[in-house]
């Protein structure tokens, strides 16, 4: 018997139960992967409390994971067992020691990519690649404003962005995750659950504010963003892990300013922009730009993970063992 963590019903983490399943038979365009790791994001607490409703419980969280192919269905030609993957988006169910997926999910792994490194890595690297080539184009002379920039996405963005050019701006809540912000590259780090953002962006780009802001903090940081971005500039608000954002008004994007509200999930679940992602993911991924993994937790006590992960403590991605 395989183990599996299945959420209930929407609430809190005691609504995760573990219990066993025995390895399902993949249908014809499926295969089934035996994880080595599983991703954690903050979207599986968004889906855990209901904010993103499931289509129907009991359900499985969990978006991301990579392992290797133990069975594949009739129609699968590109793939065998053996081959190492990762996946990542829809349909959820990663919470599980081995589980199925549509074949066309399934990205090859490289040998020079850990499958633990891959977990924690995917669907965040993904979400950069949206953010930082659709979402805004940023290239050599772009200033960047990165909130959590010490955490799981963060991390990756960081990374990325500098790859790419950019001067970054982060925002962390403590000195251990700026200490990691600053070991990924980040050009100045307002540091501070209580700094006054706005203020120091200016300081820092001669008062004239950023290119574009990522903002997955949410609550009242957003109206912060909003302010720290030049006229003409783009706020991408990509989450509300401190909380629920108050409206905006538009008077607030005076003078041009841009707010766009990208979905992750939306954007890979068109197959082709997914493939073309992911390979882009995985060539930074080969060049070791990746998530930086905070720790690792048992499938099996995913809820503490969860919790863990939900208080804002983790300096990095956490992922699940089976």
């Amino acid at each position: 018997m395989d183990k599996i963590v299945t959420l209930l019903a929407p609430g809190g983490i005691d609504n995760l139960e573990v219990s066993g399943r025995v390895p399902q038979e993949p249908g014809a365009s499926e295969i089934r992967i035996r994880h080595d790791a599983i991703g954690m994001n903050f979207l599986d607490i968004y889906h855990r409390r209901g904010l993103y409703a499931l289509p129907a419980y009991p359900a499985v969280l969990g978006v991301e994971g990579a392992g290797i192919i133990e069975a594949i269905g009739s129609a699968v030609t590109d793939l065998k067992p053996g081959d190492r993957v990762v996946y990542a988006g829809a349909p959820v169910g990663a919470y599980a020691a081995t589980r199925l997926l549509p074949a066309a999910r399934a990205v090859r792994l490289p040998d020079g990519v850990s499958s633990k490194v891959a977990a924690a890595s995917m669907l965040k690297g993904l979400t950069a690649y949206m953010l930082l080539t659709k979402t805004y184009c940023v290239e050599p002379g772009t200033t960047v404003l990165i909130h959590a920039a010490g955490g799981g996405l963060g991390s990756i963005l960081v990374r990325w962005a500098k790859h790419l050019g950019a001067t970054v701006i982060g925002t962390v809540s403590s000195e251990e995750k700026a200490d990691l912000a600053r070991r990924h590259g980040a050009d100045h780090l307002i540091v501070g659950r209580n700094a006054d953002v706005v203020a120091a962006v200016k300081a820092r780009t001669g008062n004239s504010g950023v290119d574009v802001a990522y903002d997955g903090i949410g609550s009242g940081m957003l109206a912060k963003s909003i302010q720290s971005v030049r006229p003409f500039g783009v706020v991408a608000t990509i989450g509300q892990a401190g909380g629920p954002i108050p409206p905006v008004s538009v008077d607030d994007l005076r003078p041009g300013k841009w707010l766009t509200h990208p979905s992750i999930m939306a954007y890979i679940a068109d197959a082709p922009a997914y493939l073309t992602a992911a390979e882009a993911v995985v060539k930074m991924l080969a060049c070791g730009i990746t998530a930086t993994i905070a720790s690792e937790y048992p499938l099996e006590e995913a809820a503490e993970a969860q919790r863990y992960l939900e208080e804002g403590r983790a300096a990095g991605s956490l992922i699940l063992v089976p």
